[in-house]
């Protein structure tokens, strides 16, 4: 029997945050609607960030009712939102969010630019929060944010990720995302960084979410994979970016992990040619064309088995 990697879809947030054009409830839904059916069961859905600071994201209380009325919400295995501070997690525990993922960036400079605090004090909220989470019953999942790089500090010291992820752990969290949110690693940079949190917290508690800004994205999942880590984010078409590096492509595509892990051997549970449909909703969504790197040879596949295909009037008689 195959190994499993789980992969979990960040596009509906981390991807749709970053598009000029706002897309409506509906559409979201129909996009969850659609990796669903392509087999996807971890998703990131939304993030109760301020509606000011984030207007893509305002609905997010809406989404989430939405999607458990629609019934997609119970065909998941895992539905997190993201929730920036307390405030944003009252608001998520509020409708009854059972799963949330916390930020916290593991440069110092980068605190103090983006949130005005420093590293520290960061870090003393993320335990806070995580500890009240662990309290209500609630799933924590905590982002360490530029842990091979950061745009003001340069690279980021493993030995630091290391410690980091051991007091979020210490605070209750469930799970640790190692976050490339630049897409500044190299392949070669991974060992040193994952595999002691494999062995430390165990597989089953380490995940790690990569940009493919310089190409590298399939490649550093690769070496994790290879490192121990059995849990990777994506997100569909490639959906996202960072603010803090101008140009970058966003996170590595769904679809192109899904190939990769397939092709090796390992089950994702993932319907890589139903991806493609999915790719359509997202163009029709944001009114341009957003993949990976493997969807335009997975589309030219898929119409040479079309073609190859006996007509139905053929299959009949």
């Amino acid at each position: 029997m195959p190994e499993n990697i789980r992969i979990t879809e960040v596009g509906l947030r981390d991807g749709l945050q970053n598009q000029a054009v706002a897309v409506p409830v509906e559409g979201k839904l129909a996009l969850l609607g659609g990796l669903v059916e392509a087999g996807v069961r971890h998703v990131e859905l939304t993030s109760f960030v301020r509606p000011d600071a984030v207007p893509q994201l305002a609905d997010a209380a809406q989404l989430v009712d939405a999607a458990a009325r629609d019934g997609l919400v119970a065909r998941l295995d895992d539905c997190m939102a993201l929730v920036p501070n307390m405030k944003g997690y009252e608001r998520a525990h509020a409708v009854g969010v059972r799963s949330v993922a916390l930020v916290l960036a593991v440069s110092e400079t980068l605190n103090v630019r983006n949130i005005k605090m420093t590293l520290e004090q960061a870090t003393g909220i993320c335990e806070t929060v995580t500890r009240r989470a662990a309290d209500d019953g609630v799933r924590v999942r905590v982002y360490l944010a530029a842990a091979m790089g950061c745009p003001f500090d340069g690279p980021s010291p493993p030995a630091r990720v290391h410690a980091l992820a051991a007091r979020m752990f210490d605070a209750g969290a469930d799970a640790i995302a190692v976050a490339d949110t630049i897409g500044a690693g190299h392949p070669q940079d991974v060992p040193a960084l994952f595999e002691p949190l494999v062995n430390a917290h165990g597989a089953e508690r380490i995940a790690a979410h990569f940009h493919d800004t310089r190409g590298l994205g399939s490649a550093l999942a690769w070496q994790a994979a290879l490192a121990g880590v059995r849990q990777f984010d994506a997100s569909i078409g490639g959906l996202g970016g960072c603010p803090f590096a101008p140009g970058a492509s966003g996170n590595v595509a769904t679809e192109d992990l899904a190939f990769l892990f397939e092709q090796a051997g390992f089950a994702t549970g993932i319907d890589v040619d139903r991806l493609l449909d999915v790719l359509d909703t997202v163009e029709t969504l944001l009114g341009a064309r957003h993949q990976g790197r493997v969807a335009p040879w997975l589309a030219n596949q898929r119409r040479k088995r079309r073609a190859s295909a006996p007509p139905i009037n053929a299959l009949s008689s």
